[in-house]
């Protein structure tokens, strides 16, 4: 049975993985000089940045609150 911290530790690999790809693709569609849809490469970045955040979402509530 998986615990909670193994059920966030796979969604955090599965997220950082989207968030490589994601980057992958943008820099391909940027480098290409003949891309012009400028609106699917702005939801792209758009998701991009939403993964992002749910990623650090998802480290901020691995790491315990060590209260010295």
């Amino acid at each position: 049975m998986l615990t909670d911290r193994d059920s966030l530790l796979g969604q955090l690999h599965e997220l950082r993985s989207e968030h490589r790809d994601l980057d992958t693709v943008i820099s391909r569609i940027v480098s290409e000089a003949s891309f012009m849809d400028q609106l699917y490469l702005q939801r792209l970045k758009k998701r991009k940045l939403l993964l992002k955040d749910r990623i650090t979402k998802l480290e901020s509530m691995l790491i315990p609150d060590n209260i010295a």
